[in-house]
């Protein structure tokens, strides 16, 4: 990941693609977000830092050997900092997550670990080296991560979880009929992301995440011109705002946030 990223605690900084084709992935995430995509210049590494004029704002690599071979399939996956990545990884082991790959140094960039939610859910803990800006991670500017998806096996359980963990408050509870509720998370005084019980088409509990852009039906005719598939056609949300659901070329889920149809 980039060396951009700040790590306050139970904020999520930073956001990685793992796919099966790193150039097709970054040319169509360039038509459909409007990111620039450029080479981090890691030697012997193959790690493209996807940005906004001088903002960097998430990672796109290759998924690794290890991980390919025990069935992992292209994804996007969140980062969330904390100020001690062995000791959090230790503490959400504690309360019934799971440590996939413990601590992992990369070096002058940071330390981080591979790990999932008491359900399933997967994300990366994450510390950087020195003091680092992150992304404004609250910002509804075309091109940020403007929402932050929680698909839980059982939502309320999972959001106790997270909130438990890493101070996250509720700050309503929307009522979805048959789904149940849809609790909305925050820290920091803000709305970051929601809290669900997964429908019977999510094959998994999974993060989902929402990138920003201007209007939504000119967004998802840019996913379907550039090989990608619409999962759920566009939508408006109690907030007014539009959403969509998609699949990139490679298969990764991603989904798309924008304040007009």
């Amino acid at each position: 990941m980039a060396s951009s990223s700040a790590s306050p605690t139970g904020r999520f900084v930073w956001y990685d693609l793992m796919t099966t084709d790193v150039p097709a992935a970054q040319a169509f995430y360039e038509k459909v977000v409007g990111w620039q995509g450029k080479d981090s210049g890691v030697p012997g590494k193959t790690y493209t830092i996807f940005s906004l004029g001088d903002e960097m704002l998430a990672g796109l690599m290759p998924i690794p050997d290890d991980a390919r071979r025990s069935g992992v399939r292209p994804a996007w996956m969140g980062y969330i900092g904390v100020d001690d990545v062995d000791a959090w990884a230790a503490r959400l082991q504690a309360a019934g997550g799971t440590v996939h790959r413990p601590g992992t140094d990369i070096p002058g960039v940071g330390r981080f670990a591979v790990v999932g939610d008491p359900q399933g859910a997967g994300f990366m803990l994450f510390h950087p080296l020195g003091r680092q800006d992150a992304p404004n991670d609250a910002s509804d500017a075309p091109g940020r991560v403007g929402w932050r998806e929680l698909r839980a096996a059982d939502g309320p359980s999972a959001f106790t979880f997270y909130s438990t963990l890493f101070g996250w408050s509720a700050s309503r509870a929307v009522d979805m009929g048959e789904l149940g509720l849809y609790t909305v998370f925050g820290y920091d005084g803000q709305d970051r992301g929601g809290v669900m019980t997964r429908t019977p088409q999510t094959p998994a509990p999974s993060w989902l995440y929402y990138f920003n852009v201007d209007a939504i039906d000119a967004a998802a005719d840019r996913v379907k011109g550039a090989g990608g598939q619409v999962a759920t056609p566009p939508m408006q949300v109690p907030s007014g705002q539009w959403i969509l659901a998609a699949h990139d070329p490679q298969g990764a889920e991603f989904a798309l946030l924008a304040p007009r149809r």
